[in-house]
């Protein structure tokens, strides 16, 4: 799937670049997609930088974590639940108690723990993979589940709409948590739907009932306070989840008397490993996203929209905030260059740049995680991964758009 979709991004490009050029003498197209190559390959080196940084503190941690046996106790209390999710992996693998930190950190918007904990436990379930270069069923779950984006506090699109004059930059809070919900569960939905997962289980039900209950209790507290409030809020409870687990691993570990400083080490020589695997699948997949965005076809696609809602007759203030949209599954970066330039051109508190803001916070750049999660471990066949990602970004799209609509309109 991954070398047929690769691919199309570049024929998709050389098509959208031949018509800018024949049909509106854009001559430039093609300097501007050669020099787009060069870009992403540079920028991959950047993001390979950052990542050799965080991957090296936070393997480094989690190694400490391993030894003291915080891992498999999370892997078996999280047993009950991930034998009905994913039945291939044995009750209490260490990978359980990963992914549960994983998606804990990515709730909380934790960014810079969450992705080096989810390449750990993506390389855990590599272990129990017969066929190393497929992915299994427990890879494509945990994967998707991820490009789904279930964040609770997205305290960087607060950060945005403040830096921008945003009166109420949390006003977006409620909105961003409806529409990454359902997000979430299109993710998971797909893949039981492909995987036959049987979701209607007495456990199952049991846990999302309860998460049902704390994220409307969560709703119902950020609900009483004020915009300034749940800023400070939201920046305390990361910061001190983020600390607190480093000291509880650190804290554990002594009283295991597990040796910190060279378990610590050596989780860091393995995160240093990590880095360095990683730079081709990054290359290969940025270069051409950016030769696709570069060519104009993504401008196209919102012209063909822009000329089918018109003639449906639908209302067409969504459109501005399109671009975001566009650009969200491919590339972070540029998702966000827009999300700002939307705030900029239309206002931070029009209709335009709220949709913009809560799409952004709904959905994740899916080609960036599948080419960083599948790549660590060296997997080239993705199965059904990319179509069950791509539905749960096309609903949150969606629904930042139905949602905006609801609050805003």
């Amino acid at each position: 799937m991954l070398n047929i979709l690769w691919l199309w991004f570049f024929l998709i490009a050389a098509a959208s670049s031949f018509y800018q050029w024949l049909a509106h003498g854009k001559a430039d197209i093609f300097a501007d997609m050669v020099r787009s190559l060069f870009d992403m390959a540079a920028l991959s080196v950047d993001i390979m930088v950052l990542l050799f940084g965080t991957l090296t503190l936070w393997l480094g941690f989690l190694r400490i974590a391993e030894q003291a046996g915080l891992i498999d106790v999370l892997g078996r209390w999280l047993s009950p639940i991930f034998s009905r999710l994913m039945p291939d992996v044995p009750k209490g693998h260490p990978a359980l108690g990963l992914i549960t930190l994983n998606f804990a950190a990515n709730g909380l918007g934790l960014d810079n723990a969450a992705t080096p904990i989810g390449l750990r436990a993506m390389k855990e379930l590599q272990s129990l993979n017969p066929h190393k270069d497929t992915a299994t069923n427990a890879q494509i779950l945990f994967l998707v589940l991820n490009t789904s984006s279930l964040t609770l506090l997205p305290v960087t699109i607060f950060m945005y709409r403040a830096q921008q004059g945003a009166s109420d930059p949390t006003l977006v809070f409620l909105p961003i948590l409806l529409a990454t919900s359902a997000s979430t569960l299109a993710a998971l939905f797909s893949v039981a739907l492909v995987q036959r997962i049987r979701l209607l289980d007495p456990v199952l039900i049991g846990t999302f009932a309860a998460l049902a209950v704390l994220l409307g209790g969560l709703m119902a507290l950020l609900a009483t306070l004020s915009a300034s409030a749940i800023q400070a809020l939201s920046s305390l409870m990361g910061n001190l989840t983020l600390l607190g687990i480093i000291w509880l691993f650190l804290f554990v570990g002594w009283r295991k008397k597990v040796p910190l400083y060279d378990s610590f080490v050596d989780g860091a020589k393995e995160g240093f490993q990590v880095s360095k695997e990683l730079l081709p699948y990054l290359v290969a997949m940025l270069c051409a996203i950016g030769v696709l965005r570069s060519s104009g076809a993504l401008d196209l696609l919102l012209d063909v929209i822009r000329w089918i809602v018109m003639h449906i007759g639908w209302d067409t203030r969504f459109i501005d905030a399109l671009p975001t949209a566009l650009a969200r599954p491919f590339s972070g970066g540029a998702a966000r260059a827009l999300l700002i330039e939307t705030m900029q051109h239309h206002g931070v508190d029009s209709f335009p740049a709220l949709i913009a803001a809560t799409v952004q916070g709904s959905t994740e750049t899916t080609f960036y995680v599948l080419a960083v999660y599948f790549g660590s471990v060296g997997i080239r066949r993705a199965r059904h991964a990319v179509a069950c990602a791509l539905t749960a970004d096309i609903t949150g799209i969606v629904a930042s758009i139905t949602v905006c609509y609801w609050f805003f309109a």
